[in-house]
């Protein structure tokens, strides 16, 4: 095995050096999530009075588990309302517990088509009609092209699997060419890339998927530089939101920028002044 790969191979170096680190008791490189657990009594009092929709559908959920992060549930309200009670197509990548392929399926309605992947083969289990398991990996363009293959082009591709950042990087490279114009391309829990276990020491800080967005951010204004362009964002996206943790991308063919002067002739002259 290669040096590359063997940093690469399920981060074991990186393990090492972690349990290496704590034990010497030196400063953790981030918080832990229990840090983040929410307040019972605040729970139960957001319970009662959701902020939205996909809230009211998590706070009610008696299903198979599901965890999420309450900030999100804002987020996706303001960009997926759209498509509720239409045919379209969504992709989740990581099932886990398969509670959150039932939200989806009512938040979405009874015309959606919805297949979620999971490396894990006990997901082929969490999953109830209409809504589809593959099991593969979110890093393997062959399964994900098979995938795309069977359910067709989706409308929305939301990322909760590994976090890890060269899966979420290769996901995205492999799926958002499929994805249909109009469409949602969302990455949840991008927090992971200031988190050294969700990154390989071969990729370390430079390649998280936060720097990721970085290049896109510069892709997509490439009209306006000569620099050199890893992506074709500049016609494909229109638009990149980044909230805390999770990042929404607009995917929408897009024609070289103009800019205009007014008043305007009716030849579309500007008219002197």
């Amino acid at each position: 095995m290669r040096l590359r790969d063997a940093l690469n191979s399920d981060g074991a170096i990186f393990n090492i050096a972690r349990t290496v680190w704590y034990r010497l008791g030196l400063p953790k490189p981030h918080p832990p999530l229990t840090d983040f657990a929410h307040d019972p009594a605040a729970a139960v009092e957001l319970g009662r009075q959701p902020p939205g929709e996909i809230a009211r559908l998590f706070f009610a959920h008696r299903g198979r588990p599901i965890h999420k992060w309450v900030h999100y549930f804002d987020v996706y309200e303001g960009y997926m309302q759209r498509y509720r009670n239409k045919p379209i197509t969504m992709l989740e990548i990581g099932v886990s517990g398969g509670g959150s392929l039932e939200i989806w399926r009512q938040y979405l309605g009874p015309h959606a088509t919805i297949f979620g992947i999971d490396i894990d083969p006990r997901c082929a289990q969490r999953v109830s009609s209409p809504n589809q398991v593959r099991i593969g990996s979110q890093d393997d363009p062959k399964f994900l092209a098979s995938v795309i293959a069977e359910m067709g082009r989706p409308d929305i591709i939301l990322d909760d699997g590994s976090h890890v950042a060269r899966h979420q990087i290769a996901s995205f490279n492999a799926l958002f060419p499929h994805l249909k114009p109009g469409g949602l391309y969302i990455v949840e829990d991008v927090h992971t890339a200031y988190w050294p276990e969700f990154y390989d020491l071969a990729f370390w800080r430079t390649r998280t998927f936060i720097r990721y967005i970085h290049r896109l951010i510069d892709d997509m204004h490439g009209w306006y530089h000569y620099r050199s362009k890893k992506t074709d964002a500049m016609r494909e996206i229109s638009a990149i939101h980044v909230h805390d943790s999770i990042v929404v991308i607009d995917k929408n063919p897009r024609k070289r920028p103009s800019q205009i002067v007014a008043p305007i002739d009716a030849a579309g002259f500007p008219i002197p002044l």
